[in-house]
């Protein structure tokens, strides 16, 4: 049984960045505290590792917060936290500067300012960039001052199964008890086998996105919804999760399955077009903003247009875009364009949206507290209010950073005045045997997946979601018969929670009876804040 002062579940922005900020401060007091992060692959592989626009924050003297938070508002339909809006917008200039403090660099012009991008639904431009690897750039510079430090372990290979709460000492919690309390959890040894035992004074969940529960997917595949899974079995509340971005520009590959290489906005605030296989620019049918109207707009065009037309891809045309800025900004999308076949100097880009982004998650305050206490959150598996229907473009690493910091405050404030757990037991495993058919568990994922992307996508509808639910229990009961008699292993853990979350993402969107932001059926009446 490990115990630790501070336990991190996730490397990534929000997991690395609460970390570096805990180690600043007790440093500080002259204290020694012990933090531990588990990752259930290696260090590196996170869904900041592969977002590539950049990080949004009011930089340029000519902007303002008040145009930040307004576009914010817009693209999420007003169904915002507008006091969170203000809050992450306001905050969030320093929080870009504690980011270069710690490395990471942003691109800046030939004057030394930082070159700012503008993306759909951004009304200035103020998107720090590193070319179109902006999320590698940050990790590889956390990773980096995070590795350096003595107090923190970093676990590669080590998956979170279940919170540990007031049920594993024998009392009945429920959603509605007051009391909830998180004292770690158990983990699954990847390498062992074995399932390890982990108390904490302080938990953070900084699991990431769902975009697994999806065929295609931006998200690496280590994105399955983990934390809001383990978070909602706790029966701490989970919030929002009808809205599911779909990034309307992935690249098309019809001999690639799962995760899909993103297209990032920039390029089409750089100046790329949409057009459908007419060539027509289709997009000011559908908005006056044209190809930089907010996602779900984008998205649902673009759908609209490939249902018309029969195909499986419309077309992005960068030509016009000059090659020295295709080069210096969008170096990895031009070589991998380039692997394809597809010089984007020249040639149009075959594009198809891609779920990318979950607007939902495991509902916390403004100071990263989960509705279970000791229990904190941060990043894209939380629903802070921030996005409300839809996530305005590179808003995302920077609500991360933000509330890693808002959580840390939380953290050292819980520290003093919390103990470890007595009487804890290790995770019972009598009366499993080993899985021979992992068939099984790889058929329900691949068969969740297909429920998922042809009745729960972009657009929906009343029978959609019914026969969703309807097939989607069926497998929730295969996989929990088998979870009772087979022995814990990664792919079975996964599909566990990749269930939860279409129960989570179908059950929101059948209560929903307006169409808003990323929630779209064609049973609801339009609500015309959505646009």
């Amino acid at each position: 049984m490990k115990k630790v002062d501070f336990l991190v579940v996730g490397s990534g922005i929000a997991g690395l960045s609460y970390a570096l900020k805990l180690c600043e401060h007790f440093e500080s007091k002259k204290r020694d505290v012990n933090i531990c992060i588990l990752t259930k692959a290696e260090q590196f592989e996170s869904n900041t590792q592969y977002a590539q626009g950049g990080i949004a924050a009011v930089i340029d003297k000519e902007d303002s917060y008040q145009q930040h938070i307004e576009d914010t508002l817009v693209a999420g339909a007003f169904l915002n936290d507008e006091e969170v809006v203000r809050m992450v917008v306001e905050e969030g200039p320093d929080r870009i500067n504690e980011l270069i403090r710690w490395g990471a660099n942003f691109d800046k012009g030939k004057d030394g300012q930082y070159d700012l991008a503008k993306e759909g639904g951004h009304s200035d431009h103020r998107i720090l960039h590193h070319k179109d690897i902006t999320g590698k750039e940050i990790q590889r510079a956390l990773l980096e001052k995070v590795q350096k430090r003595k107090n923190v372990e970093l676990l590669n290979h080590l998956f979170a199964i279940d919170l540990i709460t007031q049920h594993h000492l024998g009392e009945k919690v429920t959603r509605n008890r007051a009391d909830k309390q998180c004292f770690g959890i158990y983990a699954l040894n990847k390498i062992s086998g074995e399932v390890e035992t982990i108390l904490a004074k302080v938990t953070l969940l900084a699991t990431g996105g769902v975009g697994q529960v999806y065929r295609t997917t931006t998200n690496p595949s280590v994105a399955t919804g983990d934390g809001i899974a383990m978070t909602y079995r706790a029966k701490g509340e989970v919030k929002g999760m009808e809205f599911v971005q779909f990034h309307p520009t992935a690249f098309y590959n019809p001999t690639q399955k799962g995760h899909a290489f993103l297209i990032t906005e920039a390029l089409r605030g750089a100046g790329a077009i949409l057009r459908n296989h007419k060539g027509e620019n289709f997009m000011k049918k559908y908005d006056s903003r044209g190809s930089l109207a907010p996602r779900d707009i984008v998205a649902r065009a673009i759908d609209a247009e490939m249902k018309k037309g029969g195909q499986e891809h419309l077309w992005l045309d960068a030509s016009d875009i000059s090659q020295d800025e295709l080069n210096n900004h969008f170096p990895s999308i031009f070589q991998k364009c380039l692997e394809y076949g597809v010089d984007i100097t020249k040639d149009w880009i075959p594009v198809a949206p891609a779920a990318h982004y979950m607007c939902g998650g495991i509902e916390v305050d403004k100071k990263g507290r989960t509705t279970i206490h000791n229990l904190l959150a941060s990043g894209e598996c939380t629903y802070t209010g921030l996005h409300g229907a839809n996530r305005l473009a590179s808003n995302s690493l920077l609500e991360a950073a933000v509330y890693a910091h808002e959580s840390c405050q939380t953290a050292i404030q819980l520290f003093d005045h919390t103990d470890f757990q007595i009487g804890v037991p290790q995770w019972n495993k009598e009366g499993t045997t080993v899985a021979e058919e992992m068939v099984l568990i790889s058929q329900s994922r691949s068969d969740l997946q297909a429920v998922m992307s042809n009745y729960v996508g972009i657009v929906r509808s009343d029978e959609r979601l019914n026969r969703a639910f309807a097939r989607t229990a069926l497998i929730f009961e295969e996989t929990e018969a088998l979870y009772r008699k087979t022995s814990l292993s990664l792919p079975l853990c996964e599909l566990r929670n990749l269930i939860n979350i279409t129960y989570l993402i179908i059950s929101a969107a059948k209560e929903r009876k307006e169409n808003v932001g990323l929630h779209f059926s064609i049973d609801n009446e339009v609500l015309e804040t959505s646009s």
